[in-house]
């Protein structure tokens, strides 16, 4: 499947996603993101539902600690650089060390972007904890032998529902990564009938809710987990 873009409409959005860069606030932090569209399309503009996911974590107060988490599709990086900042333990004093039980961030995409998520994290990281937070090739259903099954205590996804094609191997993919114990939280905004036919799917192998809309933004977040488990950060 190719990175091309997808129109949504013109005006004052669409010059926000074909600006060369972002500029956020998240974890006490500013994050400023290179944007690429022309090159990469959808896989190199921040999203809003990237945004929500980002300010949900944060003013729920989600305790991301020692938590093993991986984000799919993550395009310029917005989400997984704010959950490796918001995964951290504050130093005990002056020159501390952080604590080991940061979460351990695996931030993914394609072969194509990786060079450039991979220099939006190392801009936007401080020397310390870069090793926190590893970028990494994942196509859905195609690279699952490189990670261990069932090992992740949170997935991340922020607008990666939209192609259909896609739709089975996003949902191998999910049941790849998951375990009893693991959370799934997915950002979208339903634009298309498909989108809903993906909703569907996910409810025929997972137990789903709708744990926030940000109607400014109409976007919603998702939550689903294996069978009847229900396990709250």
């Amino acid at each position: 499947m190719p990175l091309v873009p997808y129109e949504e409409g013109g005006g004052w959005a669409a010059r926000q996603l074909h600006s060369p860069s972002a500029t956020f606030h998240f974890a006490s932090r500013t994050i400023r993101l290179q944007q690429d569209w022309r090159r990469l399309g959808v896989a190199a503009v921040v999203w809003d539902a990237a945004v929500v996911l980002c300010a949900y974590l944060e003013m729920e107060g989600i305790d991301l600690r020692d938590r093993s988490v991986i984000e799919l599709g993550a395009g310029t990086g917005l989400l997984g650089i704010v959950v490796t900042l918001l995964g951290t333990k504050e130093p005990a004093g002056v020159g501390a060390l952080y604590s080991t039980c940061c979460a351990r961030v695996t931030i993914t995409d394609r072969a194509a972007a990786l060079e450039f998520l991979e220099s939006n994290v190392q801009a936007n990281l401080p020397p310390e904890l870069r090793p926190r937070a590893v970028v990494k090739e994942l196509t859905w259903g195609k690279d699952l032998d490189n990670f261990p099954p069932g090992a992740f205590d949170l997935i991340l996804g922020a607008d990666i529902v939209y192609l259909e094609e896609t739709f089975a191997e996003l949902l191998q993919t999910l049941e790849h990564l998951c375990s009893e114990r693991t959370v799934i939280l997915l950002s979208c905004r339903i634009r298309y009938e498909r989108d809903l036919k993906f909703l569907k799917m996910l409810r025929e192998r997972f137990s789903v809710s709708e744990v926030h809309y940000d109607s400014s933004k109409d976007v919603h977040i998702y939550k689903a987990q294996r069978g009847s488990h229900k396990d709250d950060f």
